[in-house]
């Protein structure tokens, strides 16, 4: 059974996360953020893409993954239930099935992944939702990472 791993940065620096996804031997981080750009220093896409580079681990931008807006809203609200509703629905639009399949297809290789977001709980986090869409496709183990 393939391992696919979530980690979330919200409490972390960029040194720590890049220990935490070398010490669970990832080689690929999935960014599942709809907009990959951030307010802490690092946690941006092109230099997050550059700093894992250091390490060797490849970066991979799946914007078709992120929350919608509504969705962004829900969660800062810690509106959770209403998050997992509107997510549930991307999940069924065109964009989002073809770069779950993309995932799927990662996966499945035997890719040693993890999925990225802020937020630090996964169950609070959509990337949880992404995972278990996942396992609804093939067998796979998830593990959240702490860094």
């Amino acid at each position: 059974m393939e391992t696919l791993a979530t980690i979330g940065y919200e409490t972390a620096t960029p040194e720590r996360l890049r220990e935490a996804l070398t010490e669970a031997g990832v080689d690929l981080l999935v960014d599942v953020r709809a907009v990959a750009n951030s307010r802490r220093p690092g946690f941006s896409k092109s230099r997050l893409a550059a700093s894992l580079a250091e390490v060797g681990i490849e970066y991979l931008h799946l914007r078709a993954l992120g929350t919608p807006a509504e969705g962004r809203a829900a969660a800062r609200g810690g509106h959770h239930d209403e998050l997992r509703e509107i997510y549930h629905r991307h999940l069924d639009t065109p964009e989002a099935r073809d770069a779950l399949e993309t995932l799927v297809g990662i996966v499945r290789s035997g890719r040693r992944a993890s999925l990225l977001c802020l937020e630090a709980d996964p169950a609070h986090c959509h990337r949880s939702l992404v995972a278990a869409a996942v396992a609804e496709r093939i067998p796979v183990r998830v593990e959240n990472l702490s860094p």
